[in-house]
């Protein structure tokens, strides 16, 4: 008797386990806070080749290169051409991990604090890397460029945060062709201008309701 009870108990919870195994990729899709941040501490490597963005990468590279070559063309066009080689190397080399961190905080909770998280972390490690390169190479204009280039991080950090919360330039199995994203950015801008650059937006669930 005691055996047999043993048993129906042993079945219990392997049906129990197992339940919670299925529904575990639909419970991480909202996931934590602490979930991004903890695999990239614990598994760095891991993280990065996993969630290097090369969407992101290619985006970055090209845009903010054009910032760069603008920002320092008074100065002479050897000199712009050098910052906008330098700035398309760093963003080309750099952009698909902070794309990466943009795509693993897009599904987190609580949304304002991810929001938050993304517009002020990704600037911060980007740009101190980026002043680094570019006071080391000598970029003549660096003060107009950082300044340009911080702006311009913190609008398109929000752009990109409020994209890839639809399922735009993200990579990976729920990514889409970048002919697909290209095609669907008009309307996904439309939306990111009349929410509030974002700020406003509300969960699609939400919205779908």
């Amino acid at each position: 008797m005691r055996n047999c009870l043993s048993t129906g108990r042993r079945r219990r919870e392997i049906l129990s386990w197992s339940r919670r195994l299925e529904a575990s990729p639909v419970q991480t899709r909202a996931s934590s806070m602490s979930g991004p941040i903890l695999n990239l501490l614990r598994h760095p490597h891991h993280f990065l080749s996993r969630h290097w963005n090369w969407k992101s990468a290619l985006l970055s590279s090209l845009s903010r290169s054009f910032v760069f070559f603008f920002a320092n063309l008074h100065v002479g066009p050897d000199a712009a051409i050098g910052a906008m080689l330098a700035e398309f190397a760093y963003r080309g080399l750099t952009g698909g991990f902070y794309g990466g961190l943009t795509q693993a905080f897009r599904a987190s909770e609580p949304r304002w604090l991810a929001t938050v998280s993304v517009m002020f972390g990704v600037p911060a490690v980007s740009h101190t890397i980026e002043f680094t390169v570019h006071w080391m190479r000598g970029t003549p204009d660096l003060r107009t460029s950082m300044l340009a280039s911080v702006s311009f991080t913190l609008l398109s950090t929000l752009f990109h945060l409020h994209a890839m919360r639809r399922g735009i330039l993200i990579v990976g199995r729920e990514g889409r062709s970048l002919a697909a994203d290209f095609a669907s950015l008009p309307r996904t801008l439309v939306s990111f201008v009349t929410s509030g650059f974002g700020l406003l937006e509300r969960p699609l669930t939400e919205n779908q309701s």
